[in-house]
């Protein structure tokens, strides 16, 4: 499997690109901000043909490139029905002190085809198999990606849900936090340990490393109230 990516714009959102091998069909996953140019030149590198972009949240973040890529080279953007809204009306996942900054308004446009991310799915792509997994928190219509490299290890594409030493935010509209405790417990620390996670901002990780020191993993088997701890990365 081969697997390259570039911290993209102003937020230094991860953008993936996913293949069996290089010169082989590909997916993107989460072109951001400024992401066409790098993402051509990372393609022509690897002798790269990409297939789908597939989108771990609609935060504009990780969508900002969508349209272009996927017009570009004719292809479809999959992404959660709970955050399809984004796509057109990126606004709506931002806080007031952001919608200010942009003046209140931010031109954006869906890409031509958009197609749904269903809770367990598998996609067949690119020669690859990734498992959907519904990770809402974050965003309402967040997911993660699961896969298998040739040597059986498994890898985890997991957007702005888990990082390196922290989580994803959930103080933006339609986060929740409660609904992030459940997602991270259920659908990622399930996981064995040496399942290897490239999240959606900063370095790679693994399950292991998050489940022995993040600090807003601890005690996630108990149900709790008192968790409202204060995130830092992700738009």
């Amino acid at each position: 499997m081969l697997i390259a990516g570039f911290p993209a714009g102003a937020f230094q959102t991860n953008c993936f690109v996913v293949a069996a091998e290089a010169g082989a069909p590909c997916v993107v996953v989460d072109p951001g901000q400024d992401a066409v140019e790098p993402l051509t030149a990372l393609l022509a590198e690897h002798r790269l043909n990409p297939v789908a972009v597939l989108l771990t949240h609609g935060h504009f973040d990780h969508t900002f490139s969508v349209a272009p890529v996927c017009d570009g080279h004719d292809i479809p953007a999959w992404i959660h029905p709970g955050d399809r809204d984004l796509l057109a009306d990126p606004l709506k996942g931002l806080s007031a002190d952001a919608t200010s900054f942009f003046g209140g308004r931010l031109e954006y446009r869906e890409p031509r085809e958009v197609r749904p991310l269903d809770d367990g799915a598998v996609l067949d792509l690119a020669g690859l198999r990734l498992t959907v997994d519904h990770t809402p928190g974050h965003t309402p219509g967040s997911v993660i990606f699961s896969g298998a490299t040739e040597e059986g290890t498994e890898l985890i594409l997991a957007g702005d849900t888990l990082f390196a030493g922290s989580i994803g935010r959930t103080d933006l509209p339609g986060g929740d936090h409660g609904q992030m405790l459940a997602s991270l417990r259920d659908k990622l620390l399930t996981r064995h340990d040496d399942t290897v996670v490239l999240p959606g901002h900063g370095p790679t990780t693994t399950i292991g490393r998050e489940r022995a020191g993040n600090p807003f993993l601890r005690d996630l088997a108990r149900p709790s109230t008192d968790q409202d701890l204060t995130v830092r990365r992700g738009l």
